[in-house]
C-alpha cells in the first residue's frame, strides 16, 4: 500500500475513507428523500400533526424569508398565514421530489407576486438582460461562501440592515443561497428561472450588498 492510498484508509477498519465519506452521503440523500416522500404522503392524508411539525420546524425560516423580501413585518405575517393555509389546501400537490422548503418557498413567493401585481408594483421577475451579466463563481463548498465572509468582517446587524436597502430580487437569492442554503438548482425551480439566471442574480446580490455595506459604513 502506497503512502496515498494509507492516508485514504481507515485505520481502525481499513476501509477506504473516501468511500465511507461517499456511504454517508448517499445515506443522508436518501434519509432526505425517504422524509420528503414521508411529506408527501401525510400533506396527501391532510395529516393535521403533520401539519403542526412541519410549522413547528419551518415557520422561522419562512417567516424570515418573507419579512426579506416584503421588507415589512405585517406583510409578511399575512403571507405566513396565507402560505401554511395554501399547504393545507395543495399539500396533495406536492409529490416529494424535491425538498420541502424549496415548495414551501415557492408558495410564499408566488403569494407576494401576486399581492406585488394587484399593486402595480415592480414584480419581483422584472430585471433587465440578467444574461448579460457574468456568472457568479460560487465558492467550494468546504469554504466560507462569499456571503459569510462578509459577515465575518461586519456587525449581523449591518448586513440586516444592508440586505433591506438592496433590490428586492437580489435580497431574496442571497437569502435563499445563504441562509436557507438552498442549491442552485433549488432556488432555480423556487423562482421559477434558469440556473443562468440565478446565478446572475446572485452576483449582482453579491456586488449590491457590498456597495449597501460601505455606504453603511460611510
Amino acid at each position: 500500500m502506497n503512502d496515498t492510498t494509507a492516508c485514504l484508509t481507515s485505520r481502525q477498519t481499513g476501509m477506504p475513507l473516501v468511500s465511507n465519506a461517499l456511504g454517508q452521503a448517499l445515506s443522508f440523500s436518501t434519509l432526505m428523500r425517504d422524509e420528503a416522500k414521508s411529506i408527501a404522503r401525510g400533506l396527501q392524508r391532510r395529516d393535521p400533526d403533520l401539519l403542526d411539525r412541519l410549522i413547528e420546524q419551518y415557520q422561522h425560516r419562512l417567516f424570515r424569508y418573507l419579512l426579506y423580501i416584503t421588507g415589512d413585518r405585517a406583510h409578511a405575517e399575512d403571507f405566513f398565514q396565507e402560505t401554511w393555509m395554501r399547504v393545507l389546501e395543495r399539500g396533495h400537490q406536492y409529490d416529494g421530489k424535491s425538498k420541502f422548503e424549496a415548495w414551501l418557498f415557492a408558495i410564499a413567493r408566488h403569494l407576494v407576486i401576486d399581492w406585488q401585481r394587484t399593486k402595480k408594483a415592480q414584480s419581483l421577475d422584472a430585471l433587465t438582460d440578467p444574461e448579460l451579466e457574468r456568472p457568479l463563481q460560487l465558492a467550494n463548498e468546504s469554504k466560507p461562501s462569499p456571503l459569510h465572509q462578509m459577515l465575518a468582517q461586519e456587525k449581523e446587524e449591518n448586513v440586516q440592515a444592508s440586505l433591506l436597502k438592496i433590490r428586492a430580487i437580489y435580497r431574496e437569492v442571497l437569502v435563499l443561497r445563504f441562509r436557507e442554503e438552498l442549491q442552485i438548482e433549488e432556488m432555480a425551480g423556487v423562482l421559477s428561472i434558469p440556473v443562468s439566471t440565478v446565478k446572475s442574480r446572485l452576483y449582482r446580490g453579491l456586488d449590491a450588498l457590498r456597495g449597501a455595506l460601505q455606504e453603511g459604513a460611510a
